[in-house]
């Protein structure tokens, strides 16, 4: 099992970028890397267990991620990726984390994964999810 977090600085006030992440369907407002996303008819969107399925930017495929967790209270998103051609993640389970910089107004940003690839891939795929997935 891969263990991967990335934290950064973000000079915007927490609440406005939780209202960014909490909303599941809105990766193409902020993630470059994807193009479009919609919310499965399964569960209500935003709702623990939605599905949503987006295309990413460069044409590559197509991904599908289930929302596990949320919480407005601790401001944290938790969620997985179901199998996909796509990338060859198997067990790929990610949070987002938010704190407030109370001094700055700024907003402290942790995303954590961990997944399972095959070994000979393994540091291959860590850096990719630490730059590429996780900005």
């Amino acid at each position: 099992m891969i263990k991967v977090c990335s934290s950064t600085i973000i000079n915007i006030p927490l609440s406005d970028v939780w209202n960014k992440i909490k909303d599941f369907n809105g990766l193409p407002n902020w993630h470059p890397a994807v193009a479009k996303s919609q919310i499965e008819a399964t569960h209500a969107e935003g709702a623990v267990g939605c599905i949503r399925s987006f295309s990413l930017a460069d044409g590559s495929g197509n991904i599908r991620e289930t929302l596990l967790a949320i919480s407005d209270q601790e401001h944290t998103l938790t969620y997985n990726m179901l199998l996909n051609d796509t990338l060859p993640f198997v067990d790929y389970v990610s949070t987002i984390t938010l704190e407030e910089i109370t001094d700055r107004n700024q907003t402290f940003a942790k995303w954590t994964a961990q997944f399972t690839v095959s070994d000979d891939q393994a540091e291959y795929w860590q850096k990719f999810v630490a730059v590429d997935v996780f900005l």
